[in-house]
């Protein structure tokens, strides 16, 4: 028996009533290309296409107008079963842990639909490093925590993804002199340990140019030429891209795990887990 995607339903009722990809992906919290493979899902599964180019434009045909009122109708039957067997209003107040550059990449896509779906949830986040959140003086401090761990370790809380590490750096990166500049977090950051270590092992020259906590400097930093990074697949920001070189040692891999140990508001905190679980899924 063939089925259809609600959420993929969702997202092209969102393209229409917005009026493109761009402005879906943004209200949806998802990048641009996922939206668009969606609605190739869609029009594969149909048989049909929705939409026709118009220069840069999408614009929706025949069939997609004929779909968009079936799927609002259906979406509608959705929401409605849902209101109608949601035990209560959930309410409360999280604190949430994460690390910068999620906090940077991840957050903005879930923060404003969380909100809106649950209103009376209060939202306190904190962001640092894995080792700071999970440590003993400040674990306890949070209800929901999102932390990198070794990819040998073994993950007590929930394991959501067994990522790569990657080099990272601006799209005009080149390797003409012979010596590598990095941009590093401080000491503590496992990306740090991981790429001193694997340097270390090989005969390239290299040094620390620039050192900052939080993405957004890193991020600066490298677009104005002062190195290269490393970041987790999942966490590398639209405006730097991942690169390969042969002086570039492979970096392996690290576990992005969740812990969620709320007592009070447990029922805020597995929403939040279940939009956290989500977008990390489409990144």
């Amino acid at each position: 028996m063939k089925q259809l995607s609600l959420d993929n339903l969702r997202t092209f009722v969102t393209v229409i009533d917005l009026g493109g990809y761009a402005k879906a992906g943004e209200y949806l919290g998802r990048s641009q290309p996922a939206i668009s493979l969606q609605i190739k899902r869609l029009e594969s599964q149909l048989n049909k296409r929705l939409f026709s180019k118009a220069g840069q434009r999408h614009e929706v045909n025949h069939d997609g107008l004929s779909l968009y009122h079936q799927a609002k109708a259906m979406l509608a039957i959705n929401d409605d079963i849902f209101r109608q067997f949601e035990p209560a209003s959930i309410r409360g107040r999280l604190r949430l842990g994460i690390p910068s550059e999620f906090a940077t990449t991840l957050l903005p896509s879930i923060v404003g639909e969380f909100s809106k779906l649950y209103p009376d949830v209060s939202l306190e986040v904190t962001s640092a490093l894995s080792k700071s959140l999970l440590s003993e003086n400040q674990r306890q401090d949070f209800d929901l925590i999102m932390a990198l761990l070794p990819h040998n370790q073994t993950v007590d809380g929930e394991l959501l993804l067994d990522d790569d590490l990657v080099w990272v750096g601006n799209r005009n990166q080149n390797f003409a002199n012979n010596t590598l500049s990095l941009v590093l977090a401080p000491d503590g950051c496992m990306y740090r340990s991981r790429v001193i270590q694997a340097l270390k092992q090989q005969t390239t020259q290299w040094r620390i140019t620039y050192t900052n906590a939080d993405l957004a400097g890193i991020t600066a930093a490298i677009n104005q030429g002062l190195g290269i990074t490393a970041l987790a697949r999942s966490s590398v920001p639209k405006d730097l891209m991942i690169i390969r070189h042969e002086m570039l040692p492979d970096l392996g891999k690290i576990r992005i795990a969740l812990f969620n140990q709320a007592q009070r508001y447990w029922q805020a905190s597995e929403k939040l887990a279940e939009f956290i679980k989500s977008r990390l899924g489409e990144m």
